[in-house]
């Protein structure tokens, strides 16, 4: 599918990644790699905006401040700490996973995209947002951002509902991924996904990536339509992005 040389993936990596540095969004659970940290943002951010999960966290992680913290919860003290996020099984999920980590692997987390897909509640795109940030694993992350960037950027136009539409995005972002900072490369697409890759009032002519974007230079819009669940942070419902 992607037809990039070696020397054009070399030069998107750069871009982006510069881009990011100077851009990224200074979010709490950037602070550091920890992959609780990781992991709890990523299952609050399911179907719930940034600026909303931001007080969530802070007052989750004061609370549940390590994993065995979270495996040792009240669950009605968890559960009120979870109250208006919404999704309740996510917050139940969390500690059977914690649970799992304790109890199964001795309080070290997998550290594989597989491995982790192991423990309740994680599916592809946290596991491979958690191995790559945490865990330097050259892994992609395909969430909503991800398909709208790449759909754009390599002129895709596919239902993101098929199993193998994911494998295919999965396919792309691999073979494009910084192998020296995965972690940092998935984050920069979630960046331009919720920024000049919106989906919709986006702004190519002015992206950092407009270089890059064939659907842009040819003068196209891309469709990615669907109206089924398609991974475990986003459902969304019929658009064009």
């Amino acid at each position: 599918m992607i037809t990039w040389s070696p020397e054009k993936i070399a030069a998107f990596q750069k871009t982006l990644l510069n881009w990011y540095d100077q851009n990224k969004r200074d979010l709490p659970w950037r602070k550091d790699h920890d992959p609780y940290h990781v992991w709890v943002s990523e299952i609050m951010l399911q179907q719930t905006q940034v600026q909303t999960v931001i007080p969530y966290y802070q007052r989750f992680m004061k609370l549940f401040p390590t994993v065995q913290a979270l495996a040792d919860a009240d669950e009605t003290q968890l559960m009120k700490a979870w109250e208006g996020l919404g999704y309740y099984s996510r917050a139940r999920n969390l500690q059977k996973a914690a649970r799992q980590i304790i109890t199964d692997y001795h309080g070290e987390w997998p550290k594989t995209k597989a491995g982790l897909q192991e423990l309740s509640g994680i599916g592809p795109y946290t596991a491979g947002a958690i191995a790559s940030i945490a865990f330097n694993q050259p892994v992609a992350a395909v969430d909503g951002n991800a398909f709208r960037v790449f759909a754009r950027l390599l002129k895709i136009d596919a239902d993101i509902a098929k199993p193998q539409t994911r494998r295919l995005f999965e396919n792309v972002i691999g073979r494009v991924i910084s192998k020296d900072r995965p972690g940092d490369f998935n984050q920069a697409i979630m960046d331009l996904g919720a920024s000049y890759m919106t989906a919709t009032n986006y702004h190519s002519a002015d992206s950092p990536m407009k270089a890059f974007n064939q659907a842009y230079l040819d003068g196209l819009k891309i469709n990615i339509r669907s109206r089924q669940k398609i991974n475990d942070r986003y459902q969304w419902p019929t658009t064009v992005f």
